[in-house]
């Protein structure tokens, strides 16, 4: 079967800096894949190239078969290909059901998205009982919850996750995790950025570890979650 995603040998330059250094990876649909690493390493670059974000210097994207390199962001999100990013980006002054609104912007079929809004209200309870609640009065794990919901009202094929977890609770960071399993069980393709090397291995179908621009190292996610090396660099053992 093609995967969903194929990345081959991808370069992204910040001027003469090298950020992305020839990385190949693919994704297959239903999977969850995950690119860990330390702050530095090119993941989050990788995502915003991915997304039209930025523009890659070499190397070849190819989405549901066709290849994304010059492709806008507004016109990848409509391809399939949704992102939530690192640091969330709500609109703040919006309300949580305006934020969810503006995720559908590019559809017309006003039923599938009073759809999906259930959906997204299913998915977190929270979410609907406040939608009338401005976004930036959130919790910082509600607003992740918002930003992965608005995401997901693009009706994506695949599912890019950037930091989800970041400056979150224990027991918020449990909840997101789950909720990413819950989205896979339904059918959604995700590719994760998560410093949680833990958390992210532990769902992962595939990982690959980035250092410094380049993939060092790939996987399953449990032979990684086991592989020493990972263990004594990422997850903090001796």
């Amino acid at each position: 079967m093609t995967p969903l995603l194929q990345v081959e040998d991808l370069r992204v330059g910040y001027g003469k800096i090298e950020a992305v250094k020839g990385i190949s990876f693919t994704v297959k649909a239903g999977q969850i894949v995950t690119l860990i690493g330390t702050n530095g390493a090119g993941k989050t670059t990788t995502l915003r190239t991915l997304s039209g974000l930025i523009r890659p210097t070499a190397g070849r994207i190819l989405f549901d078969g066709r290849p994304l390199g010059d492709i806008p962001a507004h016109k990848v999100v409509a391809l399939g290909l949704a992102h939530s990013p690192e640091g969330r980006h709500i609109f703040p002054q919006l309300t949580i059901e305006q934020n969810l609104q503006l995720g559908a912007y590019l559809r017309k079929n006003t039923a599938a998205i009073a759809r999906d809004k259930k959906r997204a209200y299913a998915l977190f309870p929270i979410l609907g009982e406040r939608r009338r609640q401005a976004a930036g009065t959130l919790s910082g794990g509600e607003q992740q919850m918002l930003a992965m919901a608005r995401a997901m009202m693009s009706q994506p094929k695949l599912l890019m996750l950037d930091e989800p977890s970041m400056g979150l609770s224990p027991i918020m960071m449990q909840t997101i995790m789950s909720t990413i399993q819950e989205l896979k069980s339904q059918g959604t393709t995700i590719l994760l950025v998560e410093q949680n090397a833990q958390a992210a291995l532990s769902l992962a179908d595939q990982a690959h570890v980035m250092e410094v621009g380049r993939v060092v190292l790939s996987g399953t996610g449990q032979a990684l979650l086991h592989n020493q090396s990972v263990r004594k660099t990422y997850l903090g053992e001796d």
